[in-house]
């Protein structure tokens, strides 16, 4: 057993998991194939290691304990079944149903609950069996507390098993000096050019059929994009003119045979790698020392969740920044080795120094322009708590303004149409990150800005995340609108944040689109000026076309609508009912404006004026047709003013979680993609616009991983657990 010992130590120094075969009974020699076993796979944890100090994961740096958020990264539980259920406090039998609560610590021992407590009451952190040092320790509040309003922690808010109660008090993380050197893990040495990137997984090519109705009947074809028009009302009278007319036109992306066989089995499958394309996912983490403790320990939960959930095509980097930016993981597949050392460098994360945010992006955009093989879809995730603190502000003016475009690196700005169309998709975690920085991080890439208010839902929201990146079925999509009648001009094309383009007759008309998720819909308003006309009984008004590429195929598709969208334009018109799809959409963007100018008013010091703007705006949603209809997209977005009301109260409650909730609704609704902002994340939510099935599936295989329920129904705590009060970065 010494020998045993000895590589069982040596391999928990190197931060790997050792196999240690069971001897029969006690006294009894092992036989030489469990040795051989236990030699082999001990000479694959070091060659396991050493295959990661390329990475910046070198010997220099020192292991961490893992802790309950480092899902994958447990090191084995050691003894015999006798000692797991047996406390090695008072040596009696741990049992469910016995009336005794049991504590699971961070290394996996348990304890009955009041046996651990009276251990570490007076300042002992350590484990009793393995000496290992705990971050959270147990504590059991006197009832002089609980009648003070001091009750157990509990910061997730999730319901607590009477039979298994862990309750937790943080340990306070040591205070951090920012100008202590970053730990040794930042000063490996880095290529100068990160080309070092893991080939592709080369598939099967598929069989390039031409795009046809047909191919979304087959399990390894997308199909075809969706195209509608809604005229805002079936007629005009010949003699009026009719200034501003909307014509609604409306996509939906096609389904993924991923999604047909989740349906069928109606179970949470994976989705299968030949039904979609691969991506290149980048993820910039935050490691400040306002990071310390519990948010740094639920980020590593929620990274093990992004892991596990990447396809073996996928590829990974992580890029973790403070004072300064580093990579920690290069660009590797999500095989089961890429898995294991992507989840060795999440657990490797320590929490120090200020935030640079710059220099984070800047690395981020490098991993992916340098990279030597290019998977189909990428795109960066950026995750802070905190404000830059290095960034340069604008020269000149009495109240220089912060340029959040020194933020993101030249390369994947979307200006005029260049730049590589990377999207940084940015989470504000917490009460004290810079919103109007990352959600014009977000605006400036293509990206999406979320507000992670509450700490327990980071998971669900990278879920959420994940779950459109990894079902993207049509990319550079381009609508194109071109009026039939010669005498007919666009008005305007409200498409959001898309970018827009008219020709100088306004004859024509385009919008660039991008990236679509599966089922993922968009709907864009243009308006027309209709003259009168002499005699005409009918007029057809303009005509859409799509075009994009199949990113399985890699082929160009052109999709137009079936007819063209036509009027009649009789001698007298009765009474017309206003088109409902049109109506809902114009509730959709008159909402969006009074977000926007109620931001506006609430950044100039008028919060009376912004709550009035968004009030005026649910007075009229409540008159509008769609309403009257208990149209459900009407419901969320009264919801969300009513909300963004309540958090424009007052100074303290606007700057707290306000203007990141604001921001976050309007990036949402810019783009008409889902974010996470409040509790939208939850299934018992009304702001839940946009999420596709894709990120649905996502995020409830996320929920049921949390709880070990297949109930996808979860009520998230409202109660705000970040301080008011800034930490230290």
């Amino acid at each position: 057993m010494g020998s045993k010992w000895r590589k069982a130590k040596l391999a928990l120094g190197l931060n790997t998991c050792l196999y240690v075969p069971q001897t029969r009974e006690t006294g009894e020699e092992s036989s030489p194939s469990s040795n051989d076993v236990a030699a082999s796979r001990f000479s694959d944890a070091v060659s396991s290691s050493s295959m990661i100090s390329p990475t910046g994961l070198g010997s220099d740096c020192r292991p961490t304990t893992p802790t309950p958020s480092s899902s994958g990264l447990r090191l084995p539980k050691t003894g015999t079944k006798s000692s797991k259920r047996t406390c090695a406090i008072c040596l009696t039998t741990m049992k469910t149903g016995q009336g005794h609560a049991i504590f699971t610590a961070e290394c996996s021992h348990s304890f009955h609950f009041h046996c651990i407590t009276s251990n570490v009451k007076h300042g002992n952190q350590v484990c009793p069996v393995c000496r290992a040092k705990w971050k959270e320790i147990p504590f059991q509040s006197p009832a002089s507390d609980l009648s003070r309003g001091i009750s157990r922690i509990n910061p997730v808010g999730w319901a607590q098993d009477d039979a298994w109660m862990t309750v937790l008090r943080q340990i306070p993380p040591p205070r951090i000096d920012a100008n202590r050197p970053i730990s040794s893990l930042f000063h490996t040495p880095e290529p100068v050019i990160f080309d070092d990137d893991e080939s592709l997984d080369h598939q099967p090519e598929v069989s390039k059929k031409s795009a046809s109705v047909e191919d979304s009947c087959d399990n390894n074809s997308i199909g075809m994009i969706e195209v509608k028009t809604f005229p805002e009302v079936p007629a005009v009278q010949r003699s009026a003119s009719h200034d501003n007319f909307n014509v609604l036109i409306h996509l939906k992306a096609p389904l993924t045979s991923g999604r047909h066989n989740s349906s069928r089995n109606q179970t949470l499958l994976p989705v299968f790698q030949n039904s979609r394309v691969p991506v290149d996912l980048v993820t910039v983490l935050d490691v400040s020392g306002s990071m310390a403790g519990t948010k740094l320990a639920l980020l590593k939960r929620a990274m093990g969740f992004v892991v596990q959930n990447l396809g073996p095509s996928d590829r990974l980097s992580v890029i973790a920044f403070s004072s300064t930016a580093r990579r920690l993981f290069p660009l590797r597949r999500m095989t089961e080795t890429g898995r294991q050392q992507a989840l060795q460098a999440v657990n490797s994360l320590v929490s120090n120094g200020g935030t640079n945010i710059a220099e984070a992006l800047r690395k981020g955009t490098k991993v992916l322009v340098d990279r030597k093989w290019k998977n189909p879809v990428c795109s960066i995730i950026l995750l802070s708590d905190g404000q830059d603190t290095y960034t340069v502000t604008s020269p000149g003016g009495v109240h220089p303004r912060t340029d959040y475009q020194l933020l993101l690196p030249v390369s994947i700005r979307r200006n005029n149409g260049a730049g590589l169309q990377i999207p940084v998709h940015a989470f504000g975690f917490g009460a004290d990150h810079d919103a109007a920085s990352m959600h014009s991080i977000s605006e400036i890439s293509g990206g999406t800005f979320s507000f992670i208010e509450a700490e327990g839902v980071i998971q669900d929201a990278f879920a959420q995340c994940i779950g459109g990146l990894l079902s993207v079925v049509v990319q550079e999509l381009l609508v194109r609108i071109e009026c039939v009648h010669p005498s007919l001009q666009l008005g305007s094309i409200k498409a959001g944040s898309y970018r827009t383009s008219m020709m100088a007759d306004a004859r024509m008309g385009s919008i660039s689109v991008g990236d679509l998720y599966a089922e993922e819909e968009r709907d864009f308003l243009v308006t027309i000026n209709i003259p009168v006309v002499a005699s005409s009984y009918e007029m057809s008004l303009v005509k859409v076309r799509c075009v994009y590429r199949d990113p399985i195929t890699k082929e160009m598709v052109n999709v137009e609508e079936a007819s063209e969208v036509m009027i009649q334009r009789p001698e007298v018109v009765g009474e017309l009912i206003v088109s409902m799809e049109v109506d809902r959409q114009r509730n959709r963007l008159h909402a969006a404006e009074a977000m926007s100018e109620a931001r506006v008013a609430a950044e100039n010091g008028d919060l009376v004026g912004a709550v009035s703007v968004l009030e005026s705006c649910r007075r009229a949603l409540s008159e509008s047709a769609s309403a009257r209809a208990g149209d459900r997209l009407c419901a969320s977005l009264s919801a969300e003013l009513k909300e963004m009301q309540e958090r424009m109260g007052n100074r303290r409650a606007y700057e707290e979680s306000g203007r990141a909730y604001v921001l976050s609704g309007l990036s949402s609704h810019s783009w008409q993609r889902a974010t996470a902002r409040g509790d939208s994340t939850d299934s018992t939510s009304l702001v839940q616009s946009y999420q596709t099935p894709s990120m649905i599936d996502m995020v409830t295989r996320s929920q049921t991983m949390l709880l070990g329920n297949p109930s996808p129904r979860r009520t998230l705590s409202t109660t705000q657990s970040f301080p008011a009060k800034s930490q230290p970065r």
